[in-house]
């Protein structure tokens, strides 16, 4: 899991090299528009983020990844 709150040119795009670097199979990033402690910074988009780090990989799958909320049952008793 890589979250997109670093601009590619001040960290984001190392994060993903060295991922790869690693031999990680498959990374993600996630497909909401901020995470709670980053909310006031920089969050980057989900398309275009894992879009880019296919450019400086050619062999980790790329993905986004989906949260929920927390779950909750819809039944009362």
């Amino acid at each position: 899991m890589i979250l997109p709150y670093r601009r590619w040119s001040g960290g984001g795009r190392a994060a993903w090299v060295r991922a790869w670097e690693l031999g990680f199979h498959t990374a993600y990033t996630y497909d909401h528009l901020s995470w709670r402690s980053f909310r006031d910074g920089p969050w980057f988009g989900a398309v275009p983020t894992p879009t880019a780090a296919a450019g400086v990989s050619d062999r980790i799958r790329l993905g986004t990844l989906v949260t929920s909320v927390k779950p909750c049952s819809c039944i009362t008793r």
